[in-house]
């Protein structure tokens, strides 16, 4: 009897569990807060807030502001030097290293014990319960897992305390045995360069028994393609016959599939859409044919959400979540169990479902183009690509787009910069396409282009294979879990890839 088969039993018992909190979220988030407040009262922002006085979650939200990383970033910044009970008992010791704000290159979110093991540990078993409720005949344990991971260093000059990657500290921290069925090693897993460490993966992976992978798809793809190079073959099958699924998340899945499809033939193959963020582990794909995410109100996170017309205002409105509507685009808010208290993700999400509480992410509060009115989210543009796609034969690698604003005549559109793994078979074609799925999906950019009056038809720019790369590199993200910027309301990162793309010709 295979070591999965044993085990099924216990994530039977798991996934009852797992569909009463579905079905009790509302409860389950009011007794998490109670739980939360108590067990911070005595810290420093517990009693600054009056923590004690908080009964229910109108105290909540009228003792403690919504924050931004930079209202916090005094709190931790001392918790990153050593001090005890700032934002969460005790001392934290990790803290996971997350995309900048506009004054940091980079952000440093506190991961406590209690948010490793009750958030980010405790959502990767959510992950393998449902995928073993849908998949019983699964061989997942039978054989090793493949899982990408960013790196850490020393943090300041603080005893046994690091900062890195959120995917590093879960390697680092995670349980020995499991380690035991994992590639590659650890030693490999953590090194900081990622193009030494991509060979070094395909070489210890490559004559593994690898029946699952984990990771952010462009990264992965990267692993995989070295990969084939080195056993000589268009098919990751022929190398892992045994591989059944992907979990992945980080970015959207939708520029990658058709690729994934392309170099992974077994027709038993899955993919599994999670939502581990730095902060928290918030959502896991839990039916197969559904694309949308399950928020987990079972683990140490407590939700808020503010529509996203009033993301920067003085006083925005926040709504638990038995208080959200379907069809709306929010601005998410958290509370953790490592002391971010109503603290401003920066991801957009739309719920899909309320009972349970299922949603997509929609994008970045800082990851979309509105420079004329259109509305243009990341979920927007991620359709209308596939659309473009399908319409033309092309596949995209990675792309990023920003505002043309308005020259002297009053003219004024957006600008595309794709890198295609697979060229269309007409970009003109592509174009329209892409413009014309737009249309179709955001009424607002729709009006904009209406016999165009304010935007003008798109524009596209051929980025050369490997470019954003490139970009990442220049800034120090490649590999780990950083992703390029999709879409942006201004000209900032579209006009640097644009002068790499001019010195590349020159």
């Amino acid at each position: 009897m295979g070591i999965t088969k044993l085990l099924l039993p216990i994530f039977n018992k798991r996934y009852e569990k797992l569909r009463h909190s579905e079905l009790h979220a509302k409860e389950e988030q009011i007794a998490l807060l109670q739980k939360m407040v108590g067990l911070a009262s005595e810290t420093e922002y517990g009693r600054r807030h009056n923590f004690k006085d908080i009964k229910n979650y109108d105290d909540f939200k009228a003792r403690v502001p919504v924050n931004t990383y930079e209202q916090l970033k005094g709190d931790i910044d001392r918790m990153r030097h050593g001090q005890s009970d700032v934002l969460w008992p005790g001392r934290v010791k990790w803290y996971a290293k997350s995309s900048g704000t506009t004054n940091d290159k980079s952000k440093y979110i506190p991961v406590s014990s209690r948010g490793l093991k009750d958030t980010h540990y405790k959502g990767g078993s959510c992950v393998v319960t449902y995928y073993l409720h849908n998949n019983p005949r699964s061989r997942l344990f039978d054989g090793r897992s493949l899982i990408l991971g960013g790196s850490h260093e020393q943090n300041y000059d603080v005893k046994e305390s690091l900062v890195g990657d959120l995917s590093a500290i879960l390697i680092e921290n995670i349980s020995p045995l499991v380690n035991l069925v994992r590639v590659p090693a650890k030693k490999t897993a953590l090194l900081s360069d990622f193009e030494v460490k991509r060979d070094k993966i395909a070489r210890e992976a490559i004559g593994k028994n690898v029946t699952n992978i984990s990771g952010v798809p462009s990264w992965m793809l990267s692993v995989l393609n070295r990969m084939m190079e080195l056993g000589n073959t268009n098919d990751v099958s022929t190398l892992w016959p045994n591989l059944e699924v992907f979990f992945h998340g980080g970015v959207a899945f939708t520029p990658y599939r058709e690729r994934y499809r392309e170099i992974i033939s077994s027709p038993n193959m899955h993919y599994m859409e999670t939502y581990n963020a730095s902060e928290g582990f918030f959502g896991v794909q839990n039916e197969p044919d559904d694309p949308s995410m399950l928020l987990l109100t079972n683990l140490g996170v407590f939700y808020e959400f503010i529509p996203l017309e009033e993301v920067g205002s003085d006083n925005p409105t926040t709504l638990p979540i038995w208080q959200v509507e379907t069809g709306r685009n929010y601005a998410m808010v958290i509370s953790t169990t490592s002391g971010l208290w109503r603290y401003q993700i920066g991801d957009t999400v739309k719920f899909t479902r309320l009972n349970p509480y299922k949603f997509i992410i929609s994008g970045r509060t800082k990851s979309f183009i509105n420079a004329f009115g259109e509305e243009l989210m990341v979920d927007n543009a991620e359709k209308g690509l596939q659309e473009a796609c399908r319409a033309t034969g092309a596949e995209v690698a990675e792309y990023t787009a920003a505002p043309i604003f308005m020259d002297a005549n009053g003219k004024c559109s957006h600008q595309w910069v794709i890198d295609f793994r697979k060229m269309p078979d007409s970009l003109d074609r592509f174009a329209t396409s892409l413009d014309e799925a737009l249309q179709k999906i955001n009424s607002d950019y729709e009006a904009k282009r209406f016999k165009n009056i304010t935007l003008q038809p798109l524009q596209i720019v051929v980025a050369p294979n490997g470019l954003f790369d490139q970009w990442l590199k220049s800034k120090g993200k490649l590999g780990g879990q950083h992703k390029v910027p999709r879409l942006a309301n201004d000209r900032k990162i579209i006009d640097e890839v644009l002068a790499m793309i001019n010195n590349n010709h020159n």
